[in-house]
């Protein structure tokens, strides 16, 4: 029986997640695709929100699991042949998003968003340099 405050922690069981990917943490090419050649890795813009960048090895399941952010899961292998339509069908991601998930996420890499704003980015630097010396003077 589950205490209070563990929210049914030691009894949470959920069967037949879809392993979409599986990728390494370095790898900075892990969320490219056939149809999208963009280099880019895992991690989106700014980070996951409440968890910050993927450094480690990772796992993109179908769907949703239980529990709060960083939560060790364990995953193995079913006891039963999967031999349905659904699950034996082959999976071929299109796209992975890494646009920002604070906000409204325009970009998929700092790269697309540097080019995007030229040289804004530079000259709003630029001016507040020369405001810092000014103001020491």
């Amino acid at each position: 029986v589950p205490r209070s405050g563990q929210k049914g922690f030691h009894h949470r069981t959920e069967i037949n997640k879809k392993i979409y990917r599986i990728g390494s943490g370095g790898d900075t090419k892990s969320a490219s695709t056939e149809n999208d050649l963009t280099e880019k890795g895992i991690t989106p813009l700014g980070g996951f929100p409440h968890f910050g960048e993927v450094n480690e090895d990772w796992v993109m399941l179908k769907g949703c699991t239980v529990g709060c952010r960083k939560r060790i899961i364990t995953l193995r292998k079913s006891l039963l042949p999967q031999v349905s339509r659904r699950a034996c069908e082959k999976i071929e991601l299109k796209f992975i998003d890494t646009a920002s998930k604070i906000g409204h996420g325009r970009f998929q890499t700092s790269e697309e968003k540097a080019k995007f704003y030229g040289g804004a980015m530079q000259k709003k630097a630029r001016k507040a340099a020369e405001a810092d010396v000014a103001a020491e003077s």
